[in-house]
């Protein structure tokens, strides 16, 4: 698979959603999505639980440790810590724009450091073999998007970077909260386009308000790879469409327009046993265990297949 391909579908990562669970609900409808885990800051894995922040099923991969931090030395120890646990890629954040994140002079802010933020993908990349990544806003408040967005993207390429990925807004930090950064900054898919223009032998991804797996399809008419948000977690079912429409293979299970009850009831038997080895060692993980099931519920409900639900829980 060259690098291009690699990253021609992802999902993106959510705070307090893409737990270990998640991501293997999601394997379970698409086996050709490539995951990310939600943003780990490096202080926590050098200093903390490493088994417990880390751990992941062999079933996830290909499956991304996305890292928050700004310190080059400690986000190098964290990226080979990562690597050492048998993660794929090493994604670095540069896009999050909450308060709790600026304070810690990680995430979006550092978007007004673009020199700093290639020093730390230069000093994982050489402490690290897998592919190292950075996902951005196309800016952040009063910065000019065509000057930050090519400053940032060309310093990180050059100090190592294999693919960047870029959220399609900018990010107010500066009077609006991190939920509002979702929405009400403009999405400027234009420029992201134009970034990979300039850029031709640089996988570049797009993520930002992307609903559906269709215009998922439109998006890599320009760019190479597509970063789905809110949708796989809201709209799960859509990701059964993503081997066939973009890679032409086989859906792991019956596809989003043939949805049964069956396939629904095989997709939970198959996550049992995941939430099961948790759940054995931790009952705080009955919480996460359990949420993607509930999203797996929504999905049947939100299809209108109410007949499945007596399937689907005896399982539950």
């Amino acid at each position: 698979m060259s690098d291009f391909n690699k990253f021609k579908f992802c999902i993106a990562p959510m705070m307090d959603w893409t737990d270990r669970h998640c991501r293997v609900f999601h394997r379970l409808l698409s086996g050709r999505a490539r995951l990310y885990t939600e943003m780990l800051t490096s202080a926590a894995i050098v200093h903390g639980d490493r088994a417990r922040l880390l751990g992941f099923d062999r079933s996830e991969h290909p499956v991304a440790l996305q890292l928050g931090g700004s310190d080059p030395h400690e986000l190098a120890m964290a990226a080979k810590i990562g690597e050492d646990f048998g993660y794929d890629e090493i994604n670095l954040n540069v896009g999050c724009p909450s308060d709790r994140v600026k304070e810690g002079r990680f995430g979006a802010c550092l978007m007004a450091e673009p020199v700093l933020v290639a020093s730390c993908v230069e000093a994982m990349r050489r402490a690290v073999k897998i592919p190292v990544t950075v996902k951005c806003r196309i800016g952040i408040d009063d910065q000019d998007p065509e000057m930050a967005l090519d400053v940032l993207a060309r310093g990180v390429v050059e100090a190592g970077a294999d693919a960047v990925i870029v959220h399609a807004r900018k990010a107010w930090l500066q009077g609006l909260s991190p939920k509002e950064n979702r929405d009400i900054p403009p999405l400027d898919y234009h420029r992201v386009y134009r970034l990979k223009a300039a850029m031709p032998d640089v996988p570049v991804i797009i993520n930002g308000g992307i609903a559906s797996i269709a215009e998922a399809k439109a998006h890599l008419a320009y760019v190479d790879g597509v970063m789905l948000g809110r949708a796989a977690y809201q709209e799960p079912w859509r990701l059964l469409e993503v081997d066939p429409e973009l890679f032409g293979e086989t859906a792991p299970h019956a596809t989003s327009k043939m949805l049964s009850s069956r396939s629904w009831r095989k997709i939970c038997q198959l996550l049992a046993p995941s939430a099961s080895r948790t759940l054995n060692s931790r009952c705080r993980a009955l919480f996460f265990a359990t949420r993607s099931i509930a999203t797996l519920v929504q999905a049947i409900t939100s299809t209108r297949l109410t007949s499945a639900i007596n399937t689907v829980t005896p399982v539950l």
